[in-house]
């Protein structure tokens, strides 16, 4: 009888952090994800993800884009800059493909969740944690930018944000226009002069696709073992 080979140890399977603020969609990911034999934990916001991140480093993150409190366009550029070996694939439904996905977003790679099979996001996991090395290494020679929310109007009724100076982290006020802008912006610190490259978070203004796309996306993952 062939000798059996020895178990991978656990502490060699890479860890995954699976963050979204709808729960379904959470736990259908992360038991996908433990089929294949990762190891999973998930967090419902960014603010919860980040409270882990203090704890556990996990080898990746798979993130929506579109949450309250936090959106993972900041989670993810936080991440970026608070822990930048950390790969991390983003995540959404109101995007078709990765090229639709607005600039400055801070990811290795964009699953179209409710849009594409499910059986894909194991194949860009694979992926990503295969090329780990050099995309660590890309990490570090990129700047993230900061992403902002709307902060409100002044008296005169003209919109504003608050920006937090990456290098001297002091806070100014700075005047936006009506129009949401996607890209990536420069403005000089008003206290130090460093340039702070910042994008105005619009993802309450991008609308998911109908919710029969994510019930068929569900329908086609594996069912929780009993």
């Amino acid at each position: 009888m062939a000798e059996a080979l020895p178990l991978m140890p656990e502490d060699s399977t890479p860890r995954v952090l699976v963050v979204d603020d709808d729960p379904t969609v959470c736990n259908t990911v992360a038991i996908l994800l433990k089929s294949a034999g990762y190891r999973v934990s998930t967090a419902e916001n960014g603010f919860d993800a980040l409270l882990q991140l203090r704890k556990t480093e996990p080898a990746l993150i798979v993130s929506d884009l579109n949450m309250p409190q936090m959106s993972g366009f900041e989670l993810l550029s936080v991440v970026r800059r608070r822990f930048p070996e950390l790969l991390v694939i983003a995540m959404s439904g109101a995007y078709d493909r990765g090229e639709s996905v607005p600039g400055g977003v801070i990811a290795d790679a964009f699953y179209a969740k409710g849009q594409s099979d499910p059986q894909a996001l194991l194949g860009i996991v694979a992926d990503v944690l295969q090329t780990s090395a050099s995309r660590r290494t890309a990490h570090r020679q990129q700047s993230a930018p900061v992403w902002i929310p709307r902060n409100g109007r002044d008296s005169s009724g003209i919109p504003y944000i608050v920006l937090t100076c990456t290098e001297c982290l002091r806070s100014f006020p700075l005047h936006v226009t009506e129009d949401v802008n996607p890209e990536v912006v420069e403005t000089a610190c008003i206290f130090c002069f460093s340039k702070v490259r910042y994008i105005i978070d619009f993802s309450l203004s991008v609308a998911s696709p109908a919710e029969n796309k994510e019930e068929d996306w569900q329908r086609r993952t594996p069912a929780k073992a009993s």
